[in-house]
């Protein structure tokens, strides 16, 4: 079989880190300027389409070939280019020959980029990526800043001859620098199955999904006038040049109210407005303040920048984006943080929005900037002749966890009534949960039940449940150590499992010998390179990777775990502990089990548009928009992970929103 390293440089007019891949490469001006590329291991060649030279006919061919593997990083870049460069017909039957070596490095516990992966694996300086790339990027691969007054719209080869053969060679670079990466990543290989997930979600993305711009574009003038109105109305009470200026509305808020205001976040804010103050003014900037921060209208304008040609936007998933538990992320519009949607009258909502009428989204919803982040999902809608069929696995955290830690009393909810919150207090306070009903005084305890199963089940305490909402939500804050020691001893088994894992995995780390706990499977592995690796392998067969990790004494009388890995975007020491750990293997079974349906949900025929968290979006024509035959397929069980009680529920719409 042969493989194919490969590198290439863009130039497109499109801003790509805006606009994402896709509207990138379908504008009109989209060129492959540069192909590296390396066979079998051979130096690395550049072929300068720009001057003319021409990718040889044998690598051509490969290109092709099925038993030819394509490796690149960010293999999805190169491939969407590529097909677009040869005109490819059926570029997702073009994709079971690629291989992605950043989805290798996230994998094996590391970053996204390739920069920072070569360096956190300790490549050699002549294996690494050239620092210069960025700058040389922003000279060939944008158009020209000072395009006016040069006369010209972007750097050619022969504007900046010795730049040009300097961007040359750093594309060269990234070929030999992605090569090493595949080479010392190769003893620890991504599994078939999540390559066959990687396959699908890109299959997915480039199916995108359909936006209403009628709607998109209403809620961004409507968006516009109410902030030309507030900021106008902001500087005529308080008399400042710029009322969004954080430095400058701190200062008048300070000599206005008297009080000492160290910033304006959005907490902050609200809880000046909470706390109330004395002047009606500060009150109404601080109000205006909370208008005018609203990020998520920011989100149409996204929309409006990555929209392709036929209304869709696509890209919006990244696959493997949660560095330890290999969960999704967002990308472009972010629809993993949307804002939910609580108002009522949606449909009548969106019709109001589009056409501009301001007055009378004031008089049903009152804050305008408001109803426009809860409608932001709406943008998201069905193609003509379609429904979208939204189904969502239900409590799938707290299903999963039970399921691990053989917590058999809640997996019996599950299983039957499904009255997670009511059973929790029933067993954490010693009352029928037949009494935990409205209307009877001991359906008070619900909420505590609720608060302590969504908040304990990682070994926090009291800080948990705070974080979580326990105190805004009129729970005393002496009564939450009590809460805390009824939920454990009422959930012995997921307390066990904490202490488990990390007993398990502070042995591994300390012999090297592999221990099994619960379905789990600890392990060391390591290579004469001088990586190494604690390693967890899951019910599904995937494993999740913590570099180099070692122990340290914790004043306690016992070692803590630390480890290197991804912490806020830079490779760091973090430190870890049972809880910790299995929050990280929660998640990633979860994961695996929204993996699986998404896969028997396309086998079966219906086309995933999107998904958030564990709720996965499906375009349909309207009469085939099944809702049942989704949450059947979603509720049925998984091979490796038998006896774990799944549940989806969902709705059928135009457009999308959090029912």
């Amino acid at each position: 079989m042969n493989h194919l390293n490969i590198d290439i440089e863009t130039y497109s007019s499109v801003d790509i880190k805006k606009s994402g891949l896709y509207r990138y490469v379908q504008s009109p001006d989209f060129q492959i300027m540069l192909f590296g590329y390396s066979l079998n291991g051979s130096p690395v060649h550049v072929v300068d389409l720009m001057r003319g030279e021409k990718i040889p006919p044998e690598i051509v061919n490969l290109l092709f070939d099925p038993s030819c593997i394509k490796h690149a990083y960010n293999a999805a870049f190169e491939w969407y280019c590529l097909s677009k460069h040869f005109g490819v017909e059926n570029p997702t039957g073009w994709l079971p020959q690629w291989r992605c070596t950043m989805l290798h490095g996230l994998y094996c516990g590391y970053t996204a980029g390739l920069a920072a992966t070569g360096e956190a694996l300790g490549l050699p300086q002549d294996k690494q990526k050239m620092q210069i790339g960025d700058r040389l990027i922003e000279i060939f691969c944008k158009p020209y800043r000072l395009s006016k007054s040069a006369g010209r719209v972007r750097v050619l080869p022969h504007h900046e001859p010795e730049k040009w053969d300097l961007f040359k060679e750093y594309c060269r670079q990234d070929v030999v620098t992605e090569m090493e990466i595949e080479r010392r990543l190769s003893p620890y290989p991504v599994p078939d199955e999540v390559q066959r997930q990687w396959v699908t979600d890109q299959i997915i993305n480039s199916r995108g999904v359909a936006v209403d711009m009628d709607f998109v574009r209403g809620a961004l003038w409507c968006s516009q006038t109410i902030t030309d109105r507030l900021m106008n109305e902001a500087i005529s009470l308080s008399g400042l040049e710029n009322p969004k200026s954080v430095a400058q509305l701190t200062k008048w808020l300070q000599e206005e109210t008297g009080e000492e205001i160290g910033d304006l976040r959005k907490d902050t804010v609200k809880g000046l407005l909470e706390k109330g103050l004395c002047s009606e003014k500060a009150r109404r900037l601080l109000e205006i303040r909370q208008g005018l921060g609203k990020s998520s209208v920011a989100k149409y304008s996204a929309m409006e920048s990555a929209v392709c040609e036929d209304g869709r936007i696509r890209g919006m998933l990244q696959f493997y984006g949660a560095n330890r538990t290999g969960r999704w992320a967002g990308r472009i519009v972010q629809p993993q943080n949307m804002p939910q949607t609580h108002i009522s009258a949606l449909t009548l909502a969106r019709e109001l929005v589009k056409r501009g009428d301001i007055e009378m989204l004031e008089l049903l919803y009152g804050n305008v900037p408001d109803a426009l982040s809860q409608l932001i999902r709406t943008a998201l809608v069905a193609s003509p002749g379609c429904l979208l069929v939204d189904a969502d696995f239900s409590a799938i955290e707290a299903r999963v966890i039970a399921w691990l830690a053989g917590e058999e009393w809640v997996l019996e909810v599950f299983r039957t009534h499904g009255k997670v919150y009511e059973a929790c207090a029933a067993r954490m306070f010693g009352v029928p949960i037949e009494k935990i009903v409205k209307g009877n005084p001991e359906y008070a305890l619900r909420q505590k039940g609720k608060i302590a199963t969504l908040a304990l089940g990682y070994q926090g305490s009291t800080g948990a449940l705070v974080s979580m909402g326990a105190l805004k939500q009129g729970l005393a804050e002496n009564d939450l150590p009590d809460i805390v020691a009824r939920w454990r001893r009422a959930n012995s088994r997921i307390v066990d499992l904490w202490y488990s894992v990390e007993r398990a995995a502070v042995e591994t780390i300390k012999t090297g010998q592999p221990h099994g706990v619960n379905r789990l499977i600890f392990d060391m592995e390591g290579d004469s390179s001088g990586q190494y690796f604690m390693t967890i392998t899951l019910p599904s067969g995937r494993k999740l990777y913590y570099a180099k990790p070692f122990l340290v004494p914790n004043g306690r009388g016992f070692e803590s775990i630390r480890y290197r890995g991804v912490n806020q975007g830079k490779w760091r020491e973090i430190d870890t502990y049972g809880g910790k750990l299995v929050e990280n293997i929660v998640q990633a079974i979860a994961r695996d089990c929204l993996a699986v349906n998404i896969e028997r949900l396309e086998s079966a025929g219906f086309p995933v548009v999107f998904h958030v968290h564990d709720e996965i979006v499906i375009e349909m024509p309207e009469d085939k928009a099944d809702l049942g035959k989704v949450t059947a397929i979603m509720s049925q069980p998984i091979d490796w992970a038998p006896g774990l009680p799944l549940k989806a529920e969902g709705w059928v719409d135009r457009f999308y929103k959090k029912d």
